[in-house]
């Protein structure tokens, strides 16, 4: 059937949840409204968001016809024709899991025309029935009190303060510096400045009414450690490298910002010192750049957030099923294909993206661009090439990293087919130990994650060669058991889902080749906590990313792992804040605001020998529901800062008062505040 074509073409799509109420299930109703004067037919409907509709769930007035984890296409009945100014109704019976905030719906929408185009409609964000709250984006504002606790604004708040009296608010610092570490420092906090806050002018020279700050280079302070001293007439900053100057700079320019902009409660010292290093070595953030794509201005820009915040690791997650976002020479069509979503291409629109094709990926030159950028502040970036899970994408590229002759299918827990590259094949050997070779001399951190996550209980359960290959490591009775568990569906996000099945001894025979490459190239290998399934991988030559909750984090460092803590249900900052429909993000985790977050013990219940292996903790960006730069703001700061005052303060000295009073000074990277 062709369809009839509008000469002014105005379309909206509108979506509502009604929750489960007593007797009552829900439904997900999807309602698109004719606005035009002519009618429509011959089309089909595509949506794409957080939220997926089950294969096997009861659809009422529309047929799935695609389906590819959260982008789904609804085929009208036969005849169908959506009238001028009529609506059609779609109701939804059955989703992967019940809706719980905004963001969960639809969050982009287009129709499918019979010539292979498509038409981007408007999609309004999903309401629900039981609520008309407004709905929240930006960044939650923290009002600063007119009588903080403390008189400086500080955060990450420093190990001592002892300063006295206040002075006029210089007009800025003029940076003086005679070593290499000091000239470099001085070099980056300018450029930090200028990106953060141009039109304020921190670094001016004293004609201009700043104040002299004396870099000097003072041996016996730790790594990431300064000392400030304060008088009327200068100001010198004393450390061993050039990052614990940048840090002691961030702090008199902390300082400096709220002074200025908040006089009534906060002044600029004019003596006294501050003495001040970190309590834990690795203050992280994980970025997932897989879901959405983030130019790289925005990750400069984060750069310079994360330094503000005195954090100094980026795990950065360049890889999932959804695309592949970094240059690799050896195979171009990663980026060929990996990279891009869209209508009529390997990989669909998903997670709000348009039927335009759309997305990106980092050059090389883009790669080493931003590396030395963050490493200037302290900051070392790690690359994640998510595996053997989490490669659909990889796989649209590179088909042979799947054996040919598998059959059947298995599903991840975000509804993916297949999406496992096979340790059974000495091809997908070649090919990840290429990429991993290229990437090496990308990231001199000589640091590089594996992912090793979800990999769906029925992996390779269809694959002659990897059944084979499971025989020989574990005998016919779990290779036939694993075969067994063809066209089984993960629908959970448990770590345990595969360990101890044939699942889990493949993974484990395929990281165990893995990491022994990368240690071959003097490099540590990174895990989520499910590369430790069968203890293969090499713990002097490895760290995880311990995700579910401290006390399996304490397990994995008694069995010898080095740790960062990243427990979901209070790190995850793709999580809501709360319960409330209003509030975007996720919910499979849990919730936390800042004082969850800010008051959480990382190590609760942790014995000295387990905290011998703590290297430290590290915030999660998951990009699912960030479709909306608001969002990013509002789920991300100010949470932020309250992990990098975890990460940074001694327990004993945190305060959730104090930290209330001062949020409100730091910086957010879009700028969005509540609207």
């Amino acid at each position: 059937m062709l369809m009839s074509t509008p000469r002014s073409l105005a379309l909206r799509l509108e979506t509502t949840w009604n929750p489960p109420t007593g007797d009552k299930e829900f439904s997900y109703v999807l309602r698109l409204k004719n606005l035009s004067s002519e009618p429509l037919s011959g089309f089909a409907l595509c949506v794409s968001g957080p939220g997926r509709v089950d294969p096997a769930g009861v659809v009422e007035g529309a047929t799935v016809t695609k389906r590819l984890s959260n982008f789904t296409e609804f085929q009208p009945p036969e005849g169908f024709v959506l009238g001028a100014g009529d609506t059609w109704t779609i109701t939804v019976h059955a989703l992967s899991w019940p809706f719980r905030h905004w963001t969960d719906g639809a969050t982009s929408a287009y129709l499918a025309l019979p010539n292979g185009t498509a038409v981007s409609l408007a999609a309004e964000p999903t309401r629900t029935s039981s609520s008309n709250a407004p709905l929240k984006r930006g960044a939650e504002i923290y009002p600063v009190p007119a009588n903080p606790p403390v008189p400086l604004s500080i955060i990450p708040w420093p190990n001592r303060v002892t300063v006295s009296s206040r002075r006029p608010l210089p007009a800025g610092f003029a940076l003086k510096a005679n070593t290499p570490e000091a000239q470099a420092a001085a070099a980056s906090f300018t450029a930090l400045v200028e990106h953060l806050f141009a039109a304020e002018g921190l670094v001016r020279s004293e004609a201009e009414g700043a104040v002299a700050v004396v870099l000097r280079q003072t041996e016996g302070l730790g790594p990431e450690a300064y000392r400030l001293e304060f008088s009327p007439e200068i100001i010198t900053v004393e450390a061993s490298s050039q990052t614990g100057f940048v840090y002691g700079l961030v702090t008199i320019g902390q300082i400096w910002r709220g002074a200025r902009l908040h006089p009534q409660a906060f002044h600029f010292p004019a003596a006294g010192e501050i003495v001040d290093e970190p309590a834990m070595g690795w203050r992280g953030l994980h970025l997932d750049v897989a879901r959405q794509f983030y130019g790289s201005a925005e990750i400069k820009k984060l750069m310079a957030v994360l330094a503000w915040n005195k954090l100094n690791r980026l795990h950065w997650h360049l890889s999932d099923d959804e695309s592949w976002r970094v240059e690799i020479d050896a195979y171009p069509a990663l980026t060929e294909i990996g990279a891009w979503r869209g209508h009529g291409l390997p990989m669909p629109p998903l997670l709000g993206s348009s039927p335009a094709r759309t997305g990106g990926y980092y050059t090389k030159a883009a790669v080493r661009e931003i590396v030395s950028y963050a490493k200037g502040f302290g900051i070392e970036i790690l690359p994640e090439i998510d595996m053997p899970g989490h490669c659909y994408a990889m796989q649209q590229a590179i088909p042979e990293l799947r054996d040919p002759n598998e059959i059947g299918s298995y599903y991840s827990v975000q509804g993916f087919p297949d999406n496992c590259i096979n340790p059974a094949r000495e091809k997908t050997y070649e090919v990840i130990e290429t990429i991993l070779s290229e990437l090496i001399e990308l990231f001199p951190f000589k640091t590089i994650h594996i992912g090793a996550d979800e990999v769906p209980l029925g992996a390779w359960s269809g694959s002659p060669e990897a059944l084979t290959q499971l025989r020989e490591l574990a005998g016919d009775e779990i290779a036939d058991a694993h075969a067994k568990r063809l066209n089984v569906i993960t629908n959970t996000h448990g770590a345990d889902d595969i360990h101890g099945s044939g699942a889990a001894v493949l993974q484990a025979e395929f990281l165990e080749r893995i990491q022994a490459f990368l240690a071959s190239k003097g490099c540590v290998t990174g895990g989520w906590e499910e590369a430790a399934h069968g203890d293969r991988i090499d713990k002097d030559k490895s760290y995880l990313c311990s995700w579910r909750n401290v006390e399996v984090a304490a397990e994995l460092a008694g069995r010898g792992y080095e740790i960062v803590v990243c427990p979901g249900q209070v790190y995850y900052l793709d999580m809501a804040m709360r319960p409330d429909w209003d509030e975007p993000g996720g919910s499979w985790a849990g919730y936390s605001d800042a004082e969850k977050i800010y008051t959480f013990d990382p190590i609760g219940g942790w014995t000295d020998v387990q905290k011998e292996k703590l290297r430290g903790i590290q915030a999660c960006i998951w990009s699912e529901p960030m479709t909306d730069r608001a969002v990013f703001d509002r789920l991300v700061f100010p949470r932020l800062s309250a992990l990098a005052e975890t990460g940074w303060t001694r327990p004993s000295a945190k305060s959730w008062e104090r930290f209330r009073a001062l949020a409100g000074t730091m910086p957010l990277l879009y700028g969005l505040h509540q609207f």
